[in-house]
C-alpha cells in the first residue's frame, strides 16, 4: 500500500468549517485527538478507566516531543504553559543577572523574567540580538519565531555569541516546533507550548534542559509524580526525585495529554520537513500576492505572513469566513498542513476586492 500523502493525511484528520488561517493563535485538533479527548471525558464521567493510563499518555507525549525536537526524553519536562516553565528558569537566576531579550517578544517568555524585579532585562531589536550579547550577560531569552510577525531569529549567530560570552540560552519554540527543523539540544533551555504548530490541546507544554543546566534549577513544582519512583512517593516529602528532567514537571492535566499523544504522533508521521515545505510554500505564495496588490508584507521565510498595511482588512476576511488575526498592528496569516493554495487565493481575492 502506498503511504498516505500529506494532503491525504490532512483530509483524514481535518475538516474545518472555515478557511482557517490562524495556527499561530491555536492549531486545529486532529480528528484522532478529538476522539481521544471525547472518549476520555466520557469515561471519566462514567467512572470507567478504559481510555488508557494518563501517565502512559504523558510518557508517550514526552517521548514523541523529544524526537520531534531532537533530544533524549530524559531532558524533557512537561507542564501546562510556557510561562510556568520560564518562571522556573527565572527563579534560578541570581539577583542582578543580566537577561538579554528582543524588543516586543511574547509576554509569556518576557514577563516571568521581568516580574522578578531584581534582574537586569536589556531589550534590543531582534536582528541585533547576537551582536548585543556581552561579557556579563547571564541569559539570552528569545523566541525562535516571533509571534507578532513571523520573523525568524538568527539561531546560529545567537548560539555562537552566547557561547563566546558564557551566557546561557533560553529559546521559546512555541511558534516554531513542528514546522521549523529545530534541535532543542543546542540550547540550555527551550520552552514550547503544544497547542499551536504541534496541534495539541491547550494545557500541554514542554521544557527541555541540558544535563548541565539541570543542575541550575530547583524543582519548585515537584509533587509525587516527580519522584524517581512516583508510586512510592505519594505521602510525605519525596525521598528521591527523578534523576532526569522529569523532576521539573509541573503535574500534568490528564485529558490534554491523553489527546496530545495522538497529535504528536501525527506530527511525527508527517515529519517536520514535510510540514516546513508545505507551509512555507503557501506563505511565499501569499507574500507574493500581497506585494502584487501593492502592499508590503514583513519579510520572512516561515509559515507566518504579516502585513501592517492590511490590518484594517481583518473584518473583510472575517466576513468571508476566513479566520486570521491581528497582532502588533499586523494582519497575521499562518498556515499548517490542512491549508492549500486555494486558501491562499481566497485570501487574495478578498483583499483584492474580487470576492
Amino acid at each position: 500500500m502506498e503511504p498516505l500523502s500529506l494532503s491525504d493525511r490532512a483530509a483524514a484528520e481535518f475538516a474545518p468549517q472555515t478557511t482557517y488561517l490562524d495556527t499561530s493563535t491555536g492549531g486545529l485538533l486532529p480528528a484522532r485527538t478529538v476522539a481521544a479527548v471525547k472518549t476520555a471525558a466520557e469515561e471519566f464521567a462514567s467512572g470507567r478507566r478504559d481510555v488508557g493510563d494518563p501517565f502512559d499518555a504523558v510518557a508517550a507525549a514526552r517521548a514523541s516531543f523529544a524526537r520531534i525536537v531532537g533530544v533524549d526524553a530524559a531532558r524533557v519536562a512537561v507542564g501546562s504553559a510556557v510561562a510556568v516553565h520560564v518562571g522556573l528558569i527565572a527563579a534560578s537566576l541570581p539577583a542582578g543577572a543580566e537577561v538579554l531579550v528582543p524588543e516586543g517578544d511574547f509576554s509569556s517568555l518576557v514577563n516571568p523574567l521581568a516580574i522578578r524585579g531584581d534582574l537586569k532585562l536589556r531589550y534590543v531589536p531582534l536582528d541585533a540580538l547576537a551582536e548585543s550579547v556581552r561579557p556579563g550577560t547571564s541569559l539570552v531569552a528569545f523566541s525562535a519565531t516571533q509571534s507578532a510577525d513571523g520573523r525568524i531569529a538568527d539561531l546560529r549567530a545567537i548560539r555562537a555569541a552566547a557561547a563566546a560570552h558564557g551566557a546561557r540560552t533560553l529559546v521559546d519554540a512555541t511558534q516554531a516546533a513542528g514546522w521549523l527543523p529545530f534541535d532543542a539540544g543546542d540550547y540550555d533551555y527551550s520552552v514550547t507550548g503544544g497547542y499551536k504548530y504541534l496541534l495539541c490541546p491547550r494545557g500541554t507544554s514542554f521544557l527541555t534542559v541540558t544535563a548541565q543546566a539541570q543542575e541550575t534549577l530547583t524543582p519548585l513544582h515537584a509533587g509525587w509524580l516527580s519522584g524517581e519512583d512516583p508510586w512510592g512517593s505519594t505521602y510525605g516529602p519525596v525521598a528521591e526525585l527523578a534523576h532526569n528532567a522529569r523532576r521539573f514537571d509541573e503535574p500534568p492535566a490528564s485529558i490534554p495529554y491523553l489527546g496530545a499523544q495522538h497529535s504528536l504522533a501525527l506530527m511525527e508521521e508527517i515529519g517536520t520537513e514535510a510540514v516546513h515545505a508545505h507551509t512555507t510554500a503557501l506563505a511565499a505564495r501569499l507574500r507574493a500576492g500581497i506585494a502584487d496588490l501593492g502592499h508590503t508584507p514583513v519579510p520572512g521565510e516561515g509559515p507566518i505572513v504579516a502585513a501592517p498595511s492590511l490590518a484594517g482588512r481583518h473584518g473583510s476576511l472575517e466576513a468571508a469566513d476566513i479566520v486570521t488575526s491581528v497582532r502588533a498592528g499586523n494582519l497575521r496569516v499562518s498556515f499548517h498542513v490542512h491549508n492549500s493554495t486555494a486558501d491562499v487565493d481566497r485570501v487574495l481575492d478578498v483583499l483584492g476586492g474580487r470576492a
